[in-house]
């Protein structure tokens, strides 16, 4: 069948590699709401945002600012309230003509987290 994997994969990471570990640390527990799930090792934090999923946060001062994550959520506009809640501002939600409502934040290393809700129309 296309698309399915020929093994079997358990856990997604996707890493974020960030300049000044501790500061984005801070954020990134203000954004999830919540202290990291694991430190597996030194300059490393990982949160499980689904079963089977997590977000890593590596210090990699090299790498840092490159990355892009997005989320899929039900609601864009609950998860603005929730950033806001906690002290962060995702920004303007906006529609794209893809049928997506989104709002994204930048992290203090310069990574993009956008949260993307389908709203199955085309604008």
């Amino acid at each position: 069948m296309k698309g399915v994997p020929t093994v079997a994969i358990n856990t997604v990471y996707a890493v974020m590699p960030v300049a000044d570990f501790e500061a984005a640390r801070t954020w990134y527990e203000r954004l999830w709401g919540r202290p990291a799930d694991r430190d597996p090792m030194e300059g490393l934090a990982e949160w499980e945002v689904i079963p089977g999923g997590a977000i890593q946060l590596l210090r990699e001062p090299d790498r840092a600012g490159a990355a892009m994550l997005t989320l899929a959520v039900d609601d864009v506009d609950a998860e603005v309230r929730l950033a806001a809640a906690r002290g962060l501002d995702l920004g303007t939600v906006q529609d794209t003509p893809g049928g997506f409502r989104v709002a994204a934040v930048t992290d203090p290393s310069g990574n993009v987290v956008t949260f993307a809700q389908d709203i199955g129309e085309a604008v």
